[in-house]
């Protein structure tokens, strides 16, 4: 029993750990972040084919919630999966007729100008 609870507790962190890429030039910071389990991914859809590049989205490993304080402060946000764009919506960042689903997998992007 008691691996069952450490099992679940394990669960429900990783579910929300995503990975945070942020990068800057002059003034403009972008920031691209995706649910940890879909790193290196490739999700498709009718001609859609669109791949969670390591390259793109891999950087620290943090939570949903340090996540959004880095969208709040980015000019230009790509992000992909449920927890991390569920979050983006309830926090007023992303409104949800702007979400793109791809094989099911939330897909938003955030542009300040």
């Amino acid at each position: 029993m008691r691996g069952k609870i450490v099992y679940k507790t394990r669960v429900k962190c990783s579910a929300l750990e995503v990975y945070a890429n942020l990068r800057k030039w002059g003034r403009c910071v972008l920031l691209a972040t995706c649910d940890a389990e879909l790193l290196g991914k490739i999700l498709r859809e009718g001609k859609i084919v669109f791949e969670v590049r390591e390259e793109f989205y891999k950087g620290p490993k943090m939570t949903v919630e340090e996540v959004i304080e880095l969208m709040k402060q980015s000019t230009i946000v790509n992000m992909v999966g449920h927890n991390v764009v569920k979050k983006a919506i309830q926090k007023g960042l992303v409104h949800p007729d702007a979400v793109l689903k791809i094989s099911g997998v939330p897909h938003a992007q955030i542009v300040k100008m």
